[in-house]
């Protein structure tokens, strides 16, 4: 079999350079504060024209302007309080990253033509294959190094449109390949309709009918718990001035209007005590009188410290003291909340890593509390952006999640927003209600669908008291979601590899050259 020549790209390099950019910052948009949802799409297309037919280094470049642009605005917040050196490294690694991964997807388009040159292959296989590839660089991102950062998923762009249901059958990642597909999918199809007679876009329609038809998997209902949830509005952030226990004494404050009013349980956010009660006995006494007070537990939160150990922990208090349970963040923020390898990064910012004087450890508690016979899954923070803690939760038995979170050193920017996104997000695909409760906004109850049944808005001091539905029955996303991210993941790897062996056998078969993906 004689080999076809590998497709030549779509637009010369001195364009693919600047329309990846231009589609970084498209992308932006997409996401919250502007949360113009369907504008992923073309900014995915264009993304992806840019890379068709490149070879590697060239891909490098045209996906490091792509990463660069994307992250350096989406990721805009993390230097709000430690100034530009964060974000440019943080901003800097993710476009590494991402240029890395831009790699497997032109290879893919050089090769998979040469293999299925046919409709089947242009119109399905080569697409798959995209999306595929794009999903595991999600993945990647969002799991190494140090844990990894899955900050700006496709998925999560979603959350407004009419696609989002979708991930309660296949999770977040499900939901980002879908998305991508549809894109890719477009493109061949014009690609093909412009040297061949028009093909049937079917593959495409009936993708986009199923993102548009398919409705949210549904959860049975199983009651309600009445909550009352305070935002503070204390001075919460890490280089706040503040004397001490103001933090505490502003959720007081904040809590007394709810005095007398009936409640299964108060929730205050991550931070909302800024003294250990497990070790300090004058504020275990403030708790067990607040707890008194209202005539319901407290779910809390505050760093706690076991040996030589700090903690980032939600606390389920009662009158009698506590903690009658505990759960601690499986995920501090590297750089954040502890430094990973800090002799390593030191001398290279020693002034910024002096600054973290903390080391949070990881816990490794169930994510779920009992609270008198209702599963009250738990996510403090950035917790919520990782699969495992949210589908650990439902998995194990919550009813209902409550996520604790900080959000004062990002005042005045829209990471807030972004985190309530993934808020709003992991009810859908778990089927379950969600108090998302800041300490300075924005502070939500989310109902299984994603719509808000009570809100806080940013730098107020408040309370929510909602009667916050119930829910039972798992859905697929939280039963075969780790397993849809390996097929997607690895099986898109494990194709671009068989696919690269088939071309180099048919090479030497032919005595032609191997494989070609490098050069410009």
């Amino acid at each position: 079999m004689v080999l076809a020549d590998p497709p030549r790209p779509i637009v010369p390099l001195a364009i693919a350079a600047p329309l990846s950019t231009a589609a970084g910052l498209l992308l932006v948009t997409a996401y919250p504060a502007l949360a113009w949802w369907p504008m992923a799409f073309p900014a995915v297309a264009m993304a992806l024209v840019a890379l068709t037919g490149r070879r590697v280094w060239s891909a490098v470049l045209v996906g490091f302007l792509f990463g660069a642009a994307f992250f350096s605005v989406n990721l805009l917040f993390t230097a709000r309080y430690l100034g530009p050196v964060p974000w440019i490294a943080l901003s800097v690694l993710e476009a590494l990253l991402t240029a890395a991964f831009a790699v497997p997807i032109a290879l893919a388009y050089r090769w998979m033509p040469r293999i299925a040159p046919g409709r089947f292959g242009r119109l399905i296989l080569l697409p798959a294959l995209v999306a595929g590839l794009w999903t595991l660089r999600e993945q990647v991102v969002g799991s190494w190094p140090y844990g990894g950062f899955p900050w700006g998923r496709i998925g999560v762009s979603q959350v407004n449109g009419p696609f989002a249901e979708v991930a309660s059958w296949v999770g977040m990642s499900g939901l980002s390949f879908l998305a991508v597909l549809v894109c890719a999918m477009a493109i061949e199809y014009v690609r093909r309709s412009r040297v061949r007679r028009p093909l049937p876009a079917v593959p495409a329609f009936l993708v986009v009918i199923v993102l548009l038809a398919l409705p949210q998997f549904p959860t049975s209902d199983a009651g309600a718990i009445r909550v009352g949830a305070v935002q503070g509005n204390g001075p919460a952030g890490y280089f706040d001035q503040r004397e001490r226990n103001a933090v505490l004494n502003a959720q007081l404050a904040a809590s007394a209007p709810l005095f007398g009013e009936e409640m299964d349980v108060l929730l205050w956010p991550e931070g909302g005590v800024d003294s250990d009660p497990t070790s300090s006995p004058a504020t275990a006494a403030v708790l067990n009188q607040l707890s008194r007070r209202v005539d319901a537990p407290l779910l809390v939160s505050a760093v706690t410290e076991r040996g030589t150990q700090l903690f980032n922990s939600a606390l389920l208090w009662t009158a009698d003291g506590g903690p009658e349970q505990t759960y601690d963040k499986r995920h501090p923020v590297p750089f954040g909340e502890y430094v990973p390898d800090r002799a390593f990064w030191e001398p290279f910012a020693p002034d910024l890593i002096g600054l973290i004087g903390r080391e949070y450890t990881p816990g490794t508690a169930s994510p779920v509390f009992d609270l008198n016979g209702i599963g009250v899954g738990l996510a403090i923070c950035f917790d919520v952006i990782y699969d495992d803690v949210v589908w650990d939760g439902a998995a194990e038995g919550a009813q209902v999640f409550m996520f604790q979170t900080n959000n004062a050193d990002f005042r005045g920017t829209d990471e807030n927003l972004q985190q309530l996104a993934f808020a709003r997000m992991r009810a859908i695909e778990t089927g379950r209600s969600v108090v998302n409760l800041s300490t300075v906004g924005t502070s939500q109850v989310i109902a299984p669908d994603g719509a808000t049944l009570a809100q806080l808005p940013v730098d107020v001091a408040g309370h929510m008291l909602t009667d916050v539905p119930l829910r039972t029955g798992l859905t697929p996303a939280v039963v075969i979601g780790p397993a849809v991210k390996i097929i997607l993941g690895g099986g898109s790897l494990a194709a671009l590899v068989v696919a690269g062996a088939v071309l180099a056998v048919r090479a030497r078969t032919n005595k032609t050259p191997a494989p070609e993906g490098t050069g410009v």
